[in-house]
């Protein structure tokens, strides 16, 4: 082991490049420029700079291959900025770096905006470097009030809708618990689901359990039915979930038994011939790709 060396996959040393010597190696879409994250990206090259080297490969001729970084370099034109900072990579790797890289959460976000507004950076500064109005910036500061410590954690690398984590500070801290575990569990985090959830709730376990439940064009007679059957899918969902490692467990076992089997073409001729419904399930199982993933 003491003798395996580890290549790097950048030079160490980082390189300013003219943007007009980049070679693109993808489109970048012609609604990038309509676009709010691209926006949002203009308005924060424009107020802080480049924060990301862009991703580069050597040419002959004084080109580079643009690896990752399609987007910052269009905003870099866009401005009007020549120059952008680059890492030239020492492989010209067949992939977008993007795949790899986890965007990041809103709660995350939230931590880092308040971890900016507490050393002193202008409201004004943050809005301008996120392409956010001031008021949302500010409102970072009581995003996540009301809303239990446990649930935040669930929820804090997730892409959760800011309006989502509205709707959790309507139920008490052990529902919001509930919630969250049913969307992680879902991995589903939309303003519409926690709504739904929300209208299940009983009333012991709302913030106000006086506030009447209305969803509009829906008599309350109705809106108690669904209320009942989305309570009985919820409570059956949350058991299929606690299950479900289980079950992926014993087809796991159950394929690695029935592999074998049938590779033995007398067994298939004899299942074929006397019970081809179990032959039939069988080779499913064997052919599952769900239980590679």
């Amino acid at each position: 082991m003491s003798g395996l060396r580890i290549q790097p996959a950048f030079e160490l040393e980082g390189i300013t490049l003219r943007v007009d010597r980049l070679l693109p190696t993808r489109g970048t879409g012609e609604n990038l420029k309509e676009s709010s994250k691209f926006r949002a990206l203009v308005a924060s090259i424009r107020e802080v700079g480049i924060i990301e080297p862009l991703s580069v490969f050597p040419q002959k001729g004084g080109k580079y291959l643009l690896l990752d970084g399609h987007a910052r370099a269009e905003a870099l034109r866009e401005l009007g900025i020549a120059e952008a900072p680059c890492l030239v990579s020492l492989a010209n790797e067949g992939y977008s770096y993007n795949k790899r890289v986890n965007r990041i959460a809103p709660i995350q976000a939230n931590r880092m905006i308040l971890k900016a507004l507490d050393a002193g950076v202008p409201a004004e500064r943050i809005a301008r470097a996120l392409n956010l109005a001031v008021d949302t910036v500010r409102l970072n500061r009581s995003l996540l009030f009301s809303i239990c410590p446990e649930a935040v954690g669930l929820l804090q690398d997730k892409q959760v809708p800011l309006k989502t984590l509205a709707l959790l500070k309507k139920v008490k801290p052990l529902r919001q618990i509930e919630m969250a575990e049913i969307m992680v569990a879902a991995g589903t985090y939309s303003v519409t689901y926690a709504r739904a959830l929300v209208m299940t709730t009983s009333k012991e376990q709302l913030v106000d359990p006086d506030s009447p439940k209305k969803i509009p064009g829906i008599h309350p007679d109705d809106l108690a039915r669904i209320e009942h059957e989305m309570r009985i899918q919820e409570k059956d969902f949350r058991m299929l979930d606690e299950t479900y490692n289980e079950h992926v467990m014993a087809l796991t076992i159950a394929r690695g038994y029935l592999r074998p089997l049938l590779d033995n073409n007398r067994v298939v001729r004899f299942l074929a011939q006397n019970f081809r419904e179990f032959l039939t399930e069988f080779q499913r199982i064997v052919e599952s790709n769900a239980l590679d993933t």
